[in-house]
């Protein structure tokens, strides 16, 4: 014999992407989290996630897309990196009147490039579909990412439709279409140019089984696949009248991936008329090792964005 399910559990079919978020649960400082929410599928992977935390308002707000790092072969959307306590980046995000949206995507080794910006692209349309149901305001969108995330920050401020490839690029995952354009890019650390970065060697941790992340990324070595790599590099999109402004923070001893990296997207930028802010940490490695303070490197990209985004 069947029994109904218990009255207070919401088994409402489709889930999301394809239907309404399921309601918020009201922290003690007002907050509305919608954790876990799925906004797109793909058989055979996991479904993707992401969180919504919008602080109390008495309307709609502007929202930061956080995108996390870890080579494209790690991490999760609930944790910076080890330098960043998630308390600081988060309460600083709130408090500035933002709306906080963490996603994770598809690793490398589960899909390779552009799978990853396909699902940022993705959850840039599933929260502009169901912002209002948020408290969004779909206008006022930003992104935000560290390392590998800072890339696809990058990617997701210059990669448009009307781009060499753009279409291909937007993909179809979740809300299959929409606009996927952000008003503001803060990008930490980030990769800009694959294949000048491969010219050079690249430090490997101890762990010979680590796979290498380039590879991993496009599906195999530049050698093998060298348009994929141009393909991949925000510096290919540099270009036109619609970029928006752009955050770059980069520590100038990065041993990972060098402060060159974001000069050159930079100077990509300033060339095609586009307002950029290079901001150099000075002794710093990846992730920020050895800045004495990353409060003030916190609360600068949340101040940048607060800005672009009328916070």
């Amino acid at each position: 014999m069947t029994q109904s399910p218990p009255a207070e559990l919401d088994l409402t079919w489709p889930p999301p992407p394809y239907g309404q978020p399921v309601p918020p649960t009201l922290a003690e400082d007002g907050v509305r989290r919608f954790d876990g929410v799925t906004y797109a599928t793909t058989p055979g992977y996991r479904p993707r996630l992401l969180d919504v935390h919008v602080p109390p308002a008495d309307g709609p707000v502007p929202a930061v897309v956080w995108i996390h790092g870890g080579g494209w072969l790690d991490g999760d959307r609930r944790y910076p990196p080890p330098t960043v306590p998630a308390a600081l980046l988060h309460g600083a995000i709130l408090g500035a009147g933002l709306a906080l949206v963490s996603i994770d995507y598809r690793h490398s080794l589960e899909a390779p490039f552009p799978a990853q910006l396909h699902d940022v692209k993705a959850a840039i349309r599933y929260v502009r579909r169901f912002a209002e149901s948020f408290g969004i305001d779909p206008e006022r969108l930003g992104v935000w990412g560290e390392s590998a995330g800072g890339h696809l920050s990058a990617l997701s401020g210059l990669v448009r439709p009307d781009s060499p490839g753009g279409p291909a690029l937007e993909g179809t995952e979740g809300v299959g279409a929409g606009d996927t354009s952000v008003r503001a890019v803060v990008d930490w650390y980030g990769v800009s140019e694959i294949v000048t970065l491969l010219a050079h060697p690249m430090p490997m941790p101890p762990d010979a089984a680590f796979p290498d992340p380039y590879a991993a990324l496009l599906g195999g070595t530049t050698e093998q696949r060298p348009e994929l790599a141009r393909v991949a590099s925000p510096v290919t999109y540099a270009h036109g009248a619609d970029i928006p402004p752009f955050l770059l923070v980069h520590g100038t001893s990065d041993g990972l991936v060098p402060y060159s990296q974001s000069e050159v997207l930079a100077q990509a930028i300033t060339d095609a008329g586009g307002e950029v802010t290079l901001q150099p940490v000075e002794g710093a490695d990846h992730i920020f090792l050895g800045a004495p303070d990353v409060t003030p490197i916190v609360n600068g990209g949340v101040a940048f964005l607060a800005h672009h985004l009328g916070a």
